[in-house]
């Protein structure tokens, strides 16, 4: 499984699967979330509301799938991150969780190549150099039969740095 790196727009990627950093309601949002179904048009939205109407939307460090709209990808994949707020130890697991639960979905569809963006280091104030070493980490120790190519897709310099040094 190759690993790359880039700093842009994950609305702009070409990948089979690309990873949103979803809410719990999974009706959009700001940052990379509101950019996704932006970009991606209504039919993310109603894929979404039909998640929510079924399971209640989507719990913190879990994932859900859906179409990709109008995106360049084939799939998104939404995880909802977690908060930098109380048990700093749950918070990190938490974070791993949408890593690898994300990796298990795309397993599950047999994805060849996935795009992830910087989970939680936005409005939800993780700190981004734990947050890049948790999503490394997470990603080398997955154990993969379909993936070959992950790409961490970086909106902010500060970001695309971490990342470049920690790989």
């Amino acid at each position: 499984m190759e690993i790359k790196l880039i700093q842009g727009d994950i609305t702009q990627i070409k990948a089979e699967g690309i990873v949103n950093a979803a809410n719990t309601s999974l009706l959009g949002g700001g940052g990379v979330d509101g950019a996704i179904h932006k970009a991606g048009g209504k039919l993310i939205l109603e894929e979404c509301i039909t998640i929510r109407n079924r399971q209640g939307g989507c719990n913190v460090g879990e994932a859900v799938i859906t179409t990709a709209g109008n995106l360049p990808a084939k799939y998104v994949i939404h995880t909802v991150g977690p908060v930098w707020n109380g048990n700093k130890t749950e918070k990190e697991q938490l974070l791993a969780s949408c890593y690898s639960n994300c990796l298990r979905v795309a397993e599950e569809y047999q994805l060849k190549t996935i795009v992830f963006p910087n989970i939680s280091t936005g409005i939800y104030r993780f700190p981004k150099d734990r947050a890049a070493k948790i999503a490394i980490d997470t990603i080398k120790q997955f154990q993969t039969q379909s993936i070959q190519e992950i790409t961490f897709v970086c909106f902010d310099e500060e970001n695309y740095k971490l990342y470049q040094q920690l790989l």
